[in-house]
């Protein structure tokens, strides 16, 4: 992949399961360690039926913004295609936005926030 093209995606949840790549993406992404600062973890309650199947997990992690700056949240950041980017806006619910924002290693990546 180019660097134009390079596209990175920051999962500090189930993004990063093995079934829900498979069945988003069709592979299995590879990535790094990396954490986003600002943020931290909550929970949601997922009813979608299709992404219940695919993570098999009843709640999801979400992140808030915080106001403590120690705050970060760990998690992966993968790169991957424009077409893997609209399968991964397909596969969040209503209760996610994609953002962009700066990881602690100071690369810039989209990830699922609190709507």
């Amino acid at each position: 992949m180019a660097d134009a093209e390079k596209i990175l995606l920051f999962s500090y949840g189930t993004l990063q399961l093995e079934s829900v790549q498979l069945s988003s993406f069709g592979r299995l992404l590879t990535g790094s360690r990396d954490a986003m600062p600002g943020f931290k973890k909550d929970l949601v309650e997922i009813t979608d039926p299709d992404v219940l199947a695919k993570s098999g997990e009843r709640f999801h992690p979400i992140v808030v913004p915080t106001d403590d700056p120690g705050e970060k949240v760990d998690g992966m950041v993968f790169e991957i295609t424009a077409a893997e980017l609209a399968a991964a806006d397909r596969y969040e619910v209503a209760d996610y936005k994609r953002v962009e924002v700066v990881l602690c290693s100071g690369l810039k990546a989209w990830v699922y926030v609190k709507a």
